[in-house]
């Protein structure tokens, strides 16, 4: 804990320093250097296929024989840039890696202007993508479950809540019923208010779905994994982004949202599986071999994953529950010391291989 924090405060230092030499440029420089970071960061966070940017014209930066500071100018010649394209495509080199190795060149440029510029140039996109590009959300705590390191299950909310609507708890619908009284607000569920962005939650603390259907509990999966890889982005570029108050606050808020919610979709998912072995059993649709992909969420890579396993073999063989009993106990075997799986999804796992277990078990 303490060599982490150690870090922070590096970063941190670094964090101020760059902001305190953006904040020291002329309010024009500073508004160019904002557009350009835009264009950096909507490349980045949309995968287009090339990036083209502009160095400014001149620029405040610091002499390296005193430290203080002086306005340099940027030669033409380096001024337009430009990353991916054509060539990227012959290389299948990603656009994102080309941008990252572009920025540390020129930024290790002996040239102080170019080097100063394009630091003050990744620091705005950074910030842009942090500050700008992310909705903010609510203050909250989360707890860890037993034996789990990243913080998921959200605190109890003791506090009474408020005759007045907050919009961070509610939705604001279009068209006010009355003139002049601004957005109706329609609350939140309880369940939902809880987490950072209570738009994006899909699945109360029992599993049960609180939007239309599946593919709008996916759609916000999908969601606040795009907002995850936004931070990772930002970072990506500038690191010390990680000392940042707002980067801290976004990517605890929503870290522990989607882990939540990714589990709860993968049990929900494995619910639906169990209810259409059962339904084809009392059919007698499953004589001919019984396969399973079981999804589960890994909190390493962010995603629904799947894990595959055999159940009955092809073949005429009748399909009794006990195959499902077995077949979830030797795929939970297999699984307890597999090192691909880090604690907490293991743990997350194996519980859903006990659902399966649990609802064959002697039915």
């Amino acid at each position: 804990m303490s060599d982490t924090l150690s870090a922070i405060s590096l970063f941190r230092e670094e964090f101020d320093s760059k902001q305190t030499l953006f904040d020291a440029q002329p309010a024009i420089i500073q508004r160019f250097i904002e557009a350009q970071a835009r264009q950096i960061a909507d490349a980045l966070t949309e995968h287009r296929p090339q990036v083209k940017f502009t160095l400014p014209d001149r620029v405040i930066a610091e002499l390296t024989q005193n430290d203080q500071l002086a306005a340099m100018t940027i030669p033409i010649a380096t001024r337009d840039q430009s990353v991916g394209g054509f060539s990227n495509k012959l290389t299948r080199q990603d656009v994102r890696d080309s941008l990252r190795k572009k920025l540390n060149q020129l930024e290790q440029s002996p040239n102080r202007a170019i080097s100063a510029s394009t630091g003050l140039l990744r620091h705005a996109a950074a910030i842009h993508m942090v500050h700008n590009m992310l909705p903010s959300g609510r203050s909250v705590t989360y707890r860890s479950d037993e034996g789990e390191e990243i913080a998921t299950i959200p605190a109890e909310d003791l506090q009474p809540e408020s005759a007045i609507t907050q919009t961070s708890d509610a939705i604001a619908e279009e068209g006010s019923p009355v003139e002049g009284r601004g957005e109706l607000q329609v609350p939140f569920v309880p369940a939902a208010r809880r987490f950072f962005l209570p738009q994006w939650v899909a699945f109360d603390d029992d599993g049960k779905l609180l939007v239309g259907s599946v593919k709008e509990a996916e759609a916000h999966l999908a969601s606040m994994q795009r907002f995850v890889a936004i931070l990772h982005f930002a970072s990506s570029i500038a690191p010390y982004m990680i000392a940042d108050e707002e980067y801290q606050k976004k990517r605890y808020g929503m870290l522990g949202q989607l882990i939540n919610q990714g589990r709860a979709l993968a049990r929900f998912q494995t619910q639906r599986i169990i209810n259409t072995i059962k339904e084809r059993a009392s059919s007698d649709s499953l004589n001919r071999g019984l396969s399973l992909s079981l999804p589960y969420f890994d909190d390493q890579t962010l995603r629904i994953e799947l894990t595959s396993f055999e159940v009955i073999p092809a073949g005429r063989i009748m399909f009794v529950p006990a195959f499902v009993v077995r077949a979830a106990r030797e795929e939970a075997a297999k699984r307890v010391q597999d090192t691909r799986f880090n604690a907490s999804t293991r743990k997350h796992l194996m519980s859903e291989l006990k659902m399966l277990e649990d609802a064959f078990f002697r039915s």
